[in-house]
């Protein structure tokens, strides 16, 4: 995939470094990331994250597009300020918080 047609929301997103239990090879280079997201303190399930990043931030932040894989299930819990989780199996690699939501049709 080279693009996230339909983003959901905009999250700012810092990589955690591989000594934090973060990705040995650093952030993701691919045009479009997939992993696994959960909502913590929320009932959500495990969910199938897509991420697009925007533009680098300092102090090793990332503004990213994000979607879902199945966006009904994110949906209830998107919300500007929600945090997510993104992990790569049991492992966090990245914290993620909503900056912007997109306007849903």
């Amino acid at each position: 995939m080279t693009e996230l047609k339909e983003p959901m929301a905009v999250a700012e997103i810092r990589w955690l470094p591989e000594s934090q239990g973060g990705r040995s090879s650093g952030p993701p280079t691919a045009s479009v990331y997939a992993a696994t997201a959960t909502f913590p303190g929320s009932d959500a399930p495990l969910l199938s994250i897509l991420v697009e990043h925007i533009t680098p931030q300092p102090h090793g932040l990332a503004l990213a597009n994000i979607g879902f894989l199945v966006p009904e299930l994110a949906r209830p819990h998107l919300h500007v300020g929600a945090e997510l989780l993104i992990t790569e199996g049991p492992q966090i690699v990245a914290h993620a918080i909503i900056r912007h939501l997109m306007a849903s049709e």
